[in-house]
């Protein structure tokens, strides 16, 4: 699943192009083809086409793993879960397979959302806090500090793994950048949120935004068929490196399982309090 540095770079390259592909910023909709109901949570599928067709595209952005189309009237939002992804190609190319959603542009382009295992959902609403508003904070956002951090792990008695994956605590974390982070930071997976100390928070947040921050400047990481074009995937310390040596000490790095998901870690660099 596309995490905030994949959702952040695909944000980017809708909002200023790319190499193959131009910007869809600034275009209007000229049609509209959803081609599987279900991939569209809210409104209604005619009243959807109704009131988006004639609206321009006015900018490309994202909050945690949503991507945000704010629009002249509303706003589309799309999830793309585990393999959504978003392609701007010509509107003359036949739709290809897994096409669910897709938008006629000026200058002859479609924006059209691909998703294979059909669990991907978009919106189009005028009020995206109804969509959104349970989300946590920003992690890159500076004015979410280390004391901030240290204030919401003290009122959560979990595990700091399931909880760095919850979006309503930290909004954009998933898989592969808080197994990074974890390592990064030295912290065990299983270690309880609220026995932190302020130090071992200070470390967590610097590397939260740290492997955040080499996963946007990376495009993101590319690990399957679903995204494509990043490279962050060169620099895994722990993730899907079971049986390597950590690149810190040179132990081989374990996978355990956790809130029923694998977990990569070095148990060396990230011994769990208490173990010995």
């Amino acid at each position: 699943m596309p995490e905030l540095p994949e959702v952040e770079t695909i944000a980017a390259i809708l909002r200023h192009g790319s190499d193959d592909q131009p910007p869809v910023t600034g275009r209007q909709i000229l049609d509209a083809h959803l081609l599987w109901e279900r991939t569209l949570a809210t409104p209604p599928s005619a009243v959807f086409k109704a009131r988006i067709v004639g609206q321009t595209i006015i900018d490309s952005g994202r909050r945690g793993k949503y991507l945000l189309l704010p629009l002249s009237a509303d706003t589309l939002i799309i999830h793309l879960r585990m393999s959504g992804d978003l392609f701007v190609e010509s509107v003359t190319e036949p739709p290809a397979l897994h096409h669910r959603l897709m938008l006629d542009l000026e200058g002859r382009l479609r924006l059209a959302f691909n998703d294979t295992r059909k669990f991907g959902r978009v919106w189009l609403t005028s009020d995206p806090g109804a969509v959104l508003g349970r989300l946590g904070p920003e992690p890159l956002d500076p004015a979410f500090t280390a004391g901030d951090l240290y204030q919401r792990l003290q009122t959560r008695r979990r595990q700091i793994k399931p909880l760095l994956l919850d979006q309503s605590f930290l909004a954009g974390m998933g898989n592969i950048y808080t197994y990074e982070a974890l390592n990064l930071a030295r912290l065990h997976p299983l270690i309880i949120a609220n026995t932190l100390t302020e130090e071992q928070t200070e470390q967590l947040w610097g590397a939260i935004r740290q492997v955040l921050a080499d996963g946007i400047r990376s495009n993101g990481a590319s690990i399957d068929w679903v995204y494509r074009g990043g490279s962050y995937q060169h620099h895994f310390r722990v993730y899907k490196r079971a049986g390597e040596p950590c690149p810190e000490c040179g132990t081989t790095v374990e996978r355990i399982v956790v809130g029923q998901r694998g977990t990569h870690l070095c148990p060396r660099c990230q011994p769990l309090p208490g173990s010995d």
